[in-house]
């Protein structure tokens, strides 16, 4: 069976060396309490909780995984017990508001434990995951009635939200979107439709579950301009805040899947269902997004947290397994063979996973600090300044981690051999619980279409000149440092690059928009390395003070980057350049 030890002095490391996350809470509103006493401690107790609560139960729920009997789902043994545990200790409210009932804790110390869960149980957190969400809709456009009837309990964890987007015939297209929402005298409204692929639309862990449901009115115009959100619980609820009957909605099956087994995947299917619209009429898209960008994130974390645990078992393993000499020579001369850490090819992928996960986290937590800085800095042009940065870095956060999970897994199955693909030792599970998250809440085909479509051309390039000039001020302050050197010219030249290929994306787009789809995907992956490029050297230069042997890791992680994983982006770069003529300018019929 696969272990999990949450990496705090790493995690702790990122956020208050490299980050100096204590010096931005403290110049941000309503922080105050926010120290490094408190979050270490938070730390500490989050681990214990998912190293010893939840990581035992990621095998068994994979195993066990959900049953659906006559409209009821059942979670698997021991999921609900320690969801009782995560209410009790007050983790459900961590970061939400204390008007409501939570703790006022800073998003990026959410994240951080965040990233303990998924690594320990993924499943599991898709439970709590949207309920977060919810959260973030219901507070920015609730009503303050619809805030205390639905957002409070949510947070006291008695409840947990849904999102409801996908139909059987709209995906990502959301324009398609058929579910009507008729309105009623009494101010609620009818909800008819079906929604698929609802994660955690039905369960057994709490009395009621609070659906966030997109639906059209009858008098919407069309396209995503004609879209509308509503409330929509399990359980009706009176403005009061009480519960009545049941709901016209049920969970018409669940989906038999690859991975996250252990968490409900849901048909959920509206007959007349009762609901409230929350925010204004039409204007659904973007109280949802809200949500979107929110869940987004916090995949990516998800993609982090499988990143970080197969890393931890697969250098165990290569640790203790013997097989096979080193190519120079027996080093371990007692045994009848040498651990597989002597091999160059294990050293790589181990290396590559090491490489990938610590700028990875650093980017994750610095994206989930911008939340607090858009939300909390007393400067409205700080806030909005953060808001830029914030929605450039989204796209690249989902993307790369979930990606890279997937890379990452592999690495671990090949480091673990035949004992790889068999059950025992989990690698296989995480191996299939990581295909999702490239998929769910905007596959990495749409993450880069939103970065260059929206966040660079249409947007004008507001996050990436941010990110620019960060790096560049960057190489500029540490152009003097010896210990950096080897590092701050190529990341320069790197960086000098992304703007070139940026201009030609945008130019030649202007007379061929197939240009933007073309190089959709490489642009975010050269975008992606070349902010990991970044992070790597900003690791390295914070553990300055830190002893010897964390700086020299670090150096070492830095140094395999550059060398090994950087020219990854000039593969890239090369097909920016190529155009979309080999794509489109071929006939369909030539697909045979």
């Amino acid at each position: 069976m696969s272990r999990y030890t949450a990496p705090l002095r790493e995690m702790r490391f990122v956020l208050f060396d490299v980050l100096e996350a204590e010096k931005v809470f403290a110049s941000l509103d309503g922080f105050d309490e926010a120290t490094r006493d408190l979050i270490d401690a938070v730390l500490d107790e989050g681990a214990r909780f998912t190293e010893q609560v939840l990581a035992p139960l990621n095998k068994t729920g994979d195993e066990e995984g959900c049953r659906w009997e006559n409209g009821e789902v059942h979670s698997p043994k021991g999921f609900k017990e320690a969801y009782v545990q995560f209410v009790a200790g007050g983790w459900n409210g961590l970061t939400a508001p204390t008007e409501f009932g939570g703790q006022n804790l800073p998003e990026v110390v959410g994240a951080v434990f965040k990233e303990m869960i998924d690594a320990a149980n993924l499943s599991w957190g898709t439970y709590p995951l949207l309920s977060h969400g919810a959260t973030e809709s219901l507070k920015h456009v609730g009503a303050a009635w619809q805030q205390e009837a639905f957002l409070r309990p949510i947070v006291e964890g008695r409840w947990t939200g849904t999102m409801c987007l996908t139909e059987p015939h709209c995906g990502s297209d959301l324009g398609l979107l058929k579910t009507k929402a008729e309105p009623n005298a009494d101010g609620t409204h009818r909800i008819n439709g079906t929604k698929i692929f609802i994660t955690a639309g039905e369960h057994d862990m709490t009395e009621n579950i609070v659906h966030l449901v997109l639906a059209r009115l009858p008098d919407a115009p069309p396209g995503v301009r004609g879209i509308s959100l509503f409330i929509v619980p399990k359980i009706k609820v009176g403005r009061d805040g009480v519960m009545g009957e049941r709901n016209a909605l049920g969970c018409g099956s669940i989906e038999h899947k690859m991975g996250i087994r252990g968490s409900a995947t849901c048909v959920m299917n509206f007959d007349g269902a009762e609901g409230y619209l929350i925010g204004e009429p039409n204007k659904g898209l973007a109280a949802m997004f809200l949500m979107m960008n929110s869940a987004r994130l916090a995949v990516g974390l998800q993609g982090l947290g499988l990143m970080e645990r197969a890393w931890q078992n697969s250098l165990a393993y290569a640790r203790d397994r013997l097989q096979g000499r080193a190519l120079t020579g027996p080093k371990r001369p007692d045994k009848p063979a040498d651990p597989l850490t002597v091999h160059p090819d294990i050293r790589r992928m181990l290396f590559t996973q090491k490489a990938l996960i610590e700028p990875g986290r650093a980017l994750a937590y610095r994206a989930v600090l911008l939340v607090d800085e858009a939300a909390r800095a007393k400067d409205p042009a700080a806030r909005k300044q953060a808001d830029d940065l914030l929605g450039f870095l989204t796209p690249i956060v989902k993307a790369s981690l979930t990606e890279f999970a997937n890379e990452c897994c592999y690495h671990a199955q090949q480091i673990f051999g035949g004992h790889g693909y068999i059950s025992e030792w989990g690698m296989e599970q995480f191996s299939r619980d990581a295909r999702i998250t490239t998929v769910y809440e905007g596959t990495t085909g749409i993450q880069a279409m939103d970065l260059i479509g929206r966040k660079v051309l249409q947007l004008q390039g507001a996050g990436l000149k941010l990110f620019g000039a960060e790096i560049g001020a960057f190489c500029a302050e540490k152009a003097s440092d010896a210990s950096l050197a080897e590092f701050i010219e190529p990341l320069a030249r790197l960086t000098q690059e992304w703007m070139e290929l940026t201009l030609g994306v945008g130019k030649a787009a202007q007379s061929n928009p197939d240009e933007t789809g073309a190089a959709a995907h490489d642009y975010l992956f050269y975008s992606t390395y070349t902010a990991y490029a970044y992070y790597s050297v900003k690791l390295l230069a914070a553990a300055a003070n830190q002893p010897a042997e964390f700086r020299d890791a670090k150096l070492a992680n830095a140094r395999f980057y550059f060398q090994r994983i950087v020219p990854r982006a000039y593969a890239h770069a090369a097909a920016i350049r190529s155009g979309s003529g080999n794509l489109m300018s071929q006939p369909e019929a030539l697909f045979v």
